[in-house]
């Protein structure tokens, strides 16, 4: 009997203590199941990392974008005026040319090579054509700073004021820039105004 009792008593001893661990486990149980705030608020800002990576992304390739557009269009340019220097250099030449025709044009003798002459100089315009040089248009113009460069004036009644009377030297453009102005004669008015009535 007294076996019996003590054996109980050690029983009723460990109860208590084997009950709280039961408990704890089952509430560690229930809340493994549940996502905590802490769970809940490290899944939003990993959202968020997310999406500002995604923002970011779609900005840094627009930026790629612009700078491989405006590479593209400064090569363009280059290539557009690469060869600028080399009829900088023909100029010269077609001037020797236009002044050989103009020394030659009254005499006969030089018929014959003023025909080569022109027929040369024809061929470099046809080249500067077909690389887009063209000649600027001076003559019987107003004078236009822009393109024209003034050498002298010639008084004159024959022309308004201001307009290019003679041609110097011819200017060029290589596409729409200038690469020489024209060498110009500017008329200006003499004073003389023919058409004031006279006094009486």
């Amino acid at each position: 009997m007294v076996l019996k009792e003590k054996a109980r008593a050690e029983n009723n001893g460990k109860n208590p203590s084997s009950r709280k661990d039961m408990e704890s486990a089952e509430e560690k149980k229930d809340t493994d199941g549940l996502d905590s705030p802490a769970q809940e608020k490290d899944i939003a800002s990993l959202e968020a990392s997310l999406e500002a990576e995604k923002d970011r992304f779609i900005r840094l390739s627009a930026e790629f974008d612009n700078y491989r557009k405006r590479k593209q269009r400064e090569i363009d340019e280059f290539k557009k005026f690469a060869n600028e220097t080399v009829f900088k250099q023909f100029l010269p030449v077609v001037d020797n040319l236009e002044r050989a025709m103009v020394s030659g044009e009254n005499n006969q003798d030089l018929k014959s090579l003023m025909e080569g002459v022109k027929l040369t100089h024809k061929e470099i315009l046809k080249v500067f054509q077909n690389f887009n040089v063209q000649q600027v248009q001076a003559e019987n113009q107003l004078f236009d700073p822009n393109f024209h460069q003034a050498v002298t004036q010639k008084e004159t009644d024959d022309v308004p004021e201001n307009t290019v009377t003679d041609v110097l030297q011819t200017g060029y453009l290589l596409h729409d820039r200038l690469i020489r102005p024209a060498m110009v004669v500017v008329s200006k008015s003499t004073g003389n105004d023919t058409n004031k009535p006279e006094e009486k």
